[in-house]
Formats: structure tokens, C-alpha cells, sequence
């Protein structure tokens, strides 16, 4: 048999892993993310109103960018990626000791590694600044180096807490991983709240910068105690008798490297928006944490919950084939149901998503239209970056990481490419003010987002069968989207309400209702099933708690 579909554990008897609830478990980690985002948002919304787009929000905007390369490079995608299907395989094989073991070796290996790179890192910042964001000098640059060094010690707290969400998204335990960025989050919005009125925009950005360190060792903590008791001890040795270690860290490299090319990626648009005008670096910043909402809450939430279970599966090949082939179909479906809608709000109405969260203070209404045209470039790709993440999760069930970290390099290389000339050469030769570069550099990510899912999508297909969501149910989806918009904005021309919140109020709920209506008119079934547990939650909530 084909090792690629090998389970970890081989047995005979048919396979059961698809009864698992795993809408319950994407539920759970959505709504995780979402509390986190919202809160994350609220950050972002206060931070603009103390920093608008001044060149203070740009230098903590690209520091902020440097240290999280560490955090990306070990954090979450790459774990989940190499110690999850290998550690879930000893929890469900109930091989608790070796569980333990293999938990604690890895957490020494990232201790080690984390702690000698952030060393380097704070020494090494100057030289990071001249090759991240050469466009900054003076004292934009030295506010840059200083928040860096504060940021650097807080990445080798997050990667831990990357460590614990693999334990717990193992132990079916999804919420509390997902969740615990919110404390980050809360200590950055205190810290603003409290200091944000009697500092310079200067001093304040360094402040922050030790809120987010603060915040950082708090979001470790609340997991800790979880992870500890699961594991009943932790046990930090590099004692791997095994060799379950040896394939994690084999699993790791390639995603590694991959995770690592597309940290280079985000860095060239980091550098490219530096040399643009005062300004793109932070909206660049806002436009992302919009663009990256819809693909963490239904692209990674599904993607989280579908992981553990697949890689999981029993069963000879045909089995594994057979059970992964409908797993990541029903998966598409589900995220094309609320990404759809999401891209389809982003290039009608983004102006009002990006005026009800931003546009405050210093972040003026010219600020929100400029960050709305980053956005509508961003949705460009949104659909199949969101694909992407259920594909790839696909892949690293069968234990092979080294397929998409090829097609990652490829879509890098073309970002690359083709960001440079969409965000440099490009406005000059068209008429257009040079700060719309950044749109470039969003619409670039999106066109090789496209070229990086079909890759994934057709070396797939090969292995497991026809995978992918049907045409029409995506026609339909789009329909339903357009039509909703087309009403959404009609409200939007003709409201005469001033408050950005409000008008998004008016406007949002309105295109989100008629969405859902439209969808169950066309008879799709996400919807009707969305229109169940609303109703079945509606009826908990109306009975009140149980008596006794």
C-alpha cells in the first residue's frame, strides 16, 4: 500500500472518524476567533483613533511585523502542521506516556531555539530595519529599532502558546487556543486607554510595546493549567526512544521553509509599502486584519477542527481516500457559504465595514476609502486562500508537508513578481497617486493565491479523486451575495445617518439577512442547516437554565 495514505494507526475494521462532530469543533474554534478578532478589532479601532496614519502607526505597524516572523515561522500553522497529527495519533492510540514524552521534548526544542533566536534578533535589529523597511530614517527608523527589541522577548511567549494550542486542538479542546489572543488584545486596549492621553504619539508607541509583552506572558498563562493537567506533568527532556520526535521535526522542516517563504513574502510588501508614501504601511496593516477575519474564523476554524480528525483516519486506502475526499468536500462547502458573502461585502460595501471600525479620532473618512480600496484588492484572493488553508490541512493529514511547501514557494515567487510591478511601475504608467501601490501589492497576493490552490486542488485530485465544491452551489452562492450587496447599498445611498456604526448597522444587517433568506430560497443546504441550530439555540435560551 501507498505509505502517502498510511494512517498512524493501521487496523482493519472500517473507518468511523466522519461521525465525529467536527461542526461542533469548528464552531468552537470559530467562535474563539471570532471573540479574539473582535477584540483584536477594537485594538486596531482604538489604536487609530490614537494614531491615525502617522509615522508613528507606521513604525509600530512594521515593527510589529518583524518579531511576529518568529512567532509565524514556529507558531500555530507550522505545529499544527508537524506535532498534531503525530501527537492526536498517541492520544487516540491512548499511548499517554509517550504522549507526555513527545510533548515535552518538542517544548524543549522550541525553548531552545525561540530563546537563542531572540537573542539574536534584539541584537541583530538595526540590520533587520535597513533590509525590512530601508524606505524609514531618522527618527522613524529609531522608534522602529527601539518597540522592536521591547517586541522580540513577547515572540518566544507566543510560540508557546502555539505549543498549547497543539495539545489542547488534540485533546478535542478548541475553544480556550483560539480565545486566549483576546487577554493579548485587552492588554494593548488598556494600555492605550490608560496612557493614550497624556503621551506623545511617540512615547505611547513604546508603551504599547510593553503592553503587547505584558499581554503576551498572559495569554500563555490562561492555557497553562489546561495543558499541564492534560499531559498530568510536563516532562522538558529531548529523550526521543521512539522517534516520534524525529518525525515531527522531519514533518516540521518543509513547512518550516514554506511557512518561512511566505514570511518573506509579507516582508517585500512590508518594504514595498515602506518606499510609498507616509501612511501605506499602516493601511496596508488595517486592510489585513480585515482580509485575514473571514479566512481565520472559516478557513482556519474548519481547517483546525478538520486536522486532528483526519489525521486520525483508519482504514486501508480506498478508505482513507474515501473519507478524506468527503471530509474536505463537505468542508468547502461550508467555508464558500460565509466567504463568498465575505468577498462580495468587501468590494461593494467595504467602505462602510472599514468606517464602522476605524474611523475615529486622527482616522478620517479619506482614511477609511483609501483602506477600502486595499481591502477590495485583498478579496481578490480571499476564496482561495481560504481553500487553500482546508487543502493543505489535506495534505498534512496524508504526512506530506513537502507539496505545499513547492506550490507556496511558487506562489511567493509570483507575489513577488508581480507586487513590485503593480505597486512601483505600475500607478506612474496608469495616472494614479503612488500611494495606490498598496492596492497593487493586495491584487498580486490574490491572483498567485489562485494559482496556489489550483496547484494544490490538481496534485490532490490525483491522489484522492475529484475534490472541490460544485459549480452551481458556488453560482448559486454568488447570487445570493450580489443580489443581498445590490440591496445593501441601495441603503447605504440613500441613509442619511452620519455614525459610521450605526450606518454599518443599517446597511450590514440588512445585506447579512436578505443573504441568508436568499441562500435558503435557492434551497442550499448550509443554510437550512444554519436555520436549524439558530432555531434550536433560540429555543435553549427561551427555556432558561435546567431547574436543579
Amino acid at each position: 500500500m501507498d505509505t502517502r495514505f498510511q494512517s498512524p494507526v493501521t487496523r482493519s475494521e472500517p473507518n468511523t472518524t466522519h461521525r465525529a462532530p467536527t461542526a461542533r469543533f469548528a464552531f468552537l474554534v470559530a467562535a474563539g476567533i471570532f471573540l479574539s478578532r473582535i477584540f483584536g478589532l477594537v485594538r486596531d479601532r482604538v489604536f487609530a483613533h490614537y494614531f491615525g496614519n502617522s509615522a508613528a502607526a507606521d513604525a509600530f505597524r512594521a515593527a510589529l511585523r518583524i518579531p511576529n516572523f518568529l512567532q509565524n515561522l514556529f507558531g500555530e500553522g507550522v505545529l499544527s502542521a508537524s506535532f498534531i497529527p503525530v501527537y492526536a495519533s498517541l492520544v487516540a492510540q491512548k499511548d499517554d506516556a509517550e504522549a507526555r514524552r513527545t510533548a515535552g521534548a518538542v517544548a524543549a526544542l522550541l525553548g531552545l531555539t525561540t530563546s537563542f533566536l531572540v537573542l539574536i534578533g534584539v541584537l541583530a535589529t538595526p540590520f533587520l530595519i535597513a533590509v525590512i523597511a530601508p524606505g524609514f530614517s531618522g527618527e522613524k527608523r529609531e522608534l522602529t529599532i527601539r518597540i522592536v527589541r521591547i517586541l522580540f522577548p513577547s515572540t518566544g511567549l507566543l510560540v508557546f502558546s502555539a505549543w498549547c494550542l497543539g495539545i489542547l486542538n488534540s485533546h478535542r479542546r478548541f475553544f480556550l487556543p483560539y480565545v486566549a489572543p483576546v487577554i493579548w488584545n485587552t492588554a494593548m486596549i488598556v494600555t492605550l486607554w490608560v496612557f493614550g492621553r497624556n503621551h506623545t504619539q511617540n512615547q505611547l508607541a513604546v508603551i504599547l510595546a510593553w503592553g503587547s509583552v505584558v499581554g503576551s506572558a498572559l495569554q500563555v498563562g490562561v492555557q497553562l493549567p489546561v495543558v499541564l493537567r492534560l499531559l498530568q506533568g510536563l516532562n522538558l527532556s529531548l529523550a526521543d526512544p521512539r522517534g516520534n520526535v524525529a518525525i515531527i521535526v522531519r514533518n516540521f522542516l518543509p513547512v518550516f521553509i514554506g511557512r518561512g517563504v511566505l514570511q518573506i513574502s509579507a516582508y517585500i510588501d512590508a518594504l514595498l509599502a515602506s518606499l510609498l508614501p507616509t501612511g501605506a504601511v499602516a493601511a496596508l496593516s488595517y486592510a489585513q486584519t480585515l482580509y485575514t477575519l473571514p479566512v481565520s474564523l472559516f478557513g482556519m476554524s474548519i481547517s483546525a477542527a478538520e486536522l486532528p480528525v483526519m489525521s486520525g483516519t483508519v482504514g486501508g486506502e480506498s478508505v482513507v481516500r474515501e473519507t478524506l475526499r468527503r471530509r474536505l468536500n463537505s468542508g468547502l462547502r461550508r467555508i464558500a457559504f460565509f466567504v463568498v458573502p465575505s468577498v462580495a461585502a468587501s468590494l461593494v460595501l467595504g467602505d462602510v465595514v472599514v468606517a464602522a471600525i476605524y474611523q475615529s479620532g486622527r482616522f478620517q473618512h479619506a482614511d477609511a476609502m483609501y483602506v477600502w480600496g486595499i481591502l477590495a484588492g485583498a478579496s481578490v484572493g480571499l476564496v482561495a486562500s481560504t481553500f487553500g488553508r482546508l487543502y493543505a490541512s489535506t495534505y498534512y493529514a496524508l504526512r506530506d508537508t513537502q507539496t505545499p511547501l513547492r506550490y507556496a514557494v511558487m506562489r511567493v515567487l509570483l507575489t513577488t513578481i508581480l507586487g513590485y510591478l503593480f505597486a512601483v511601475p505600475l500607478p506612474p504608467a496608469l495616472g494614479i497617486e503612488a500611494r495606490w501601490g498598496v492596492a497593487g501589492l493586495t491584487i498580486s497576493a490574490g491572483i498567485a493565491s489562485w494559482l496556489e490552490f489550483v496547484l494544490l486542488r490538481r496534485t490532490l485530485n490525483r491522489r484522492i479523486g475529484h475534490s472541490g465544491a460544485p459549480p452551481a452551489y458556488l453560482v448559486s452562492l454568488w447570487v445570493a451575495a450580489l443580489l443581498a450587496a445590490a440591496a445593501g447599498l441601495g441603503i447605504h445611498h440613500f441613509l442619511t445617518v452620519r455614525s459610521p456604526i450605526l450606518r454599518a448597522l443599517f446597511v450590514l444587517g440588512p445585506y447579512g439577512v436578505l443573504y441568508f433568506v436568499f441562500t435558503i430560497a435557492f434551497g442550499l443546504t448550509e443554510a437550512r442547516e444554519g436555520l436549524e441550530r439558530g432555531i434550536r439555540l433560540l429555543r435553549r435560551l427561551a427555556s432558561g437554565p435546567p431547574v436543579g
